[in-house]
């Protein structure tokens, strides 16, 4: 075995080395603010033409990160994020219908910490957040359901789309109030929206918690996964605006970015994967334009309601002081969701769209591929840092990489909190991830030395420096992200021996965590 795997392996199996942050007083609150296949271009911050203003605060006022990544997939996402492990390590590289092994959560970290743990919106999984540390918990217990009524059809609506009137017998997604499962849940009000509401309950714990005691909130919305549903009046603002098609808004974006600073400036934008423009009939053109205005207003809501979240700090003077996270689950998705019922005009209740290909392909400008795939289309993720207390370079970007795994150990650090080796009488793996604390805040920031991996179906890959190996169902391919970061130039015959170094450590990885 070489020194090298010997390296990274005697680190997956050690505590991780956080040194404690100094004593800061008040300790911050913090919220993590996860949205759902949203794509890396996707915010104004990163090149979109998305009306995001109060996320774009978020990213010029603290830090961008250009090299955060997830796993390529809703749950295994979620998973690593709430405890610093790998999916596999916790047992969700292949299902989300058990309780996660092995871990802490980030709820259990906090509340060890001395502080009031909340969590607002999607879980998928089947364990309780209440269960795993959460003071309280709202929200939808599972993956993706319709946005504007996720039960039983009202009275004076029409049938609401949902993935479980195609079972028999029907199923309908478990939604959860304060803890308390619901099946099916069919809110009263027909101005329930999942953005909406989400918001709603994250604002009314907070006006609850004490004022000395700091508080942790997981804000984990279902937007802009499918169905694609928005209110009208937010679908009206972007009318038009992409009748001109995918290839002049990729464009667009690609340049955007270019100057914002959120590319390498060698990187070019690789071979589009969407349908040309020209050959769409009039019909085909009105139907996809009108599929980009409601995904826009989907975002334009979700960057509304952060405006909500960060009113609420400032009216009590606890936004300085307050760590927000922002990052995406995995990246734009080319899955359709075909139903066999669902009329109605695409954005309303009746109707589950999805994004498609063609638009993911603009979603995850400059990149290849989507997610479940392990090229950077798939798990490279937009992630802003705001902290105004603390953070020192306001509008800073970083390219340093950072993986999910590496949320808990940066977070036990903010908060100072002790990881546990048990846990409830169960073993507590170490986190294999690496506190990008002082990265965030501006003091120091050291090359990673630690491989990454992914695993997810038929996707894999393996980083080391600026060294990517990757797999989607065929065969290997290498590429240098600091000369290629989008992947274009496959290097596996010209650099064999780096390709057998990451083969290796892919193969040790994969040994110790079981992937098949």
């Amino acid at each position: 075995m070489s020194s090298r795997i010997l390296f990274f392996l005697l680190f997956f199996n050690a505590l991780s080395n956080c040194q404690k942050a100094p004593s800061q007083g008040n300790r911050p609150n913090v919220i993590l603010i996860l949205v759902d296949d949203m794509g890396y271009s996707d915010l104004g911050a990163y090149g979109s033409e998305i009306a995001t203003p109060n996320i774009d605060r978020l990213a010029f006022e603290g830090v961008r990160f250009t090299n955060a990544y997830n796993t390529s997939k809703c749950f295994p996402s979620r998973a690593a994020i709430l405890t610093g492990l790998y999916s596999q390590q916790t047992g969700y590289h292949k299902s989300f219908r058990q309780p996660m092994r092995n871990a802490i959560t980030l709820g259990e970290l906090f509340q060890s910490a001395g502080y009031t743990t909340l969590w607002s919106g999607k879980h998928h999984s089947t364990e309780n957040p209440v269960d795993r540390g959460f003071d309280h918990y709202s929200g939808l217990l599972d993956g993706a359901a319709n946005h504007f009524n996720p039960g039983i059809k009202r009275e004076g609506e029409g049938q609401p789309a949902q993935k479980g009137l195609t079972k028999t017998p029907i199923s309908y997604r478990n939604w959860v109030i304060e803890g308390e499962i619901i099946n099916p849940y069919t809110p009263q009000s027909k101005d329930f929206y999942t953005t909406d509401v989400f918001t709603n309950y994250a604002l009314n714990w907070m006006e609850q918690i004490e004022s000395e005691k700091p508080f942790f909130l997981y804000l984990s919305y279902t937007a802009p996964h499918d169905p694609l549903m928005a209110w009208p009046e937010e679908i009206e603002k972007y009318k038009g605006r992409y009748s001109e098609g995918y290839e002049v808004i990729r464009h667009q974006r690609f340049e955007k970015q270019k100057q914002l600073g959120v590319l390498p400036e060698n990187t070019v934008l690789s071979r589009a994967e969407h349908s040309k423009w020209e050959s769409l009939s009039v019909a085909e053109k009105v139907k996809e334009s009108r599929t980009m205005e409601v995904y826009a207003a989907m975002i334009d809501r979700l960057d509304q309601n952060i405006g909500r979240i960060l009113t609420k700090l400032e009216q009590e003077e606890k936004l300085d002081n307050t760590l927000i996270l922002f990052t995406s689950d995995n990246g734009g998705s080319s899955e359709v969701v075909n139903l066999p019922r669902g009329y109605g005009e695409v954005g309303t209740l009746t109707n589950w769209k999805s994004l498609g290909k063609n638009w993911a392909n603009v979603s995850n400008t400059p990149f290849r591929e989507y997610k479940n795939w392990s090229h950077e289309g798939g798990i490279k993720t937009p992630l802003i840092a705001y902290w105004p207390a603390k953070i020192k370079n306001k509008g800073s970007i970083t390219h340093q990489a950072v993986h999910f795994i590496d949320f808990l150990p940066t977070l036990q650090e903010v908060a100072e909190a002790d990881y546990p080796k048990m846990l409830n009488g169960d073993v507590i793996f170490p986190s294999p991830g690496k506190s990008f604390l002082s990265q965030m805040v501006g003091e120091h920031s050291t090359e990673r030395k630690e491989p990454l991996f992914w695993q997810w179906q038929n996707g894999k890959a393996v980083r080391d420096g600026d060294w990517k190996l990757v797999a989607y169902k065929g065969d290997w391919e290498l590429y240098n992200l600091k000369n290629d970061p989008v992947e274009e130039e496959d290097l596996i015959l010209q650099e064999p021996d780096k390709a057998e170094e990451l083969k290796k450590y892919y193969a040790e990885w994969a040994k110790q965590y079981g992937t098949d």
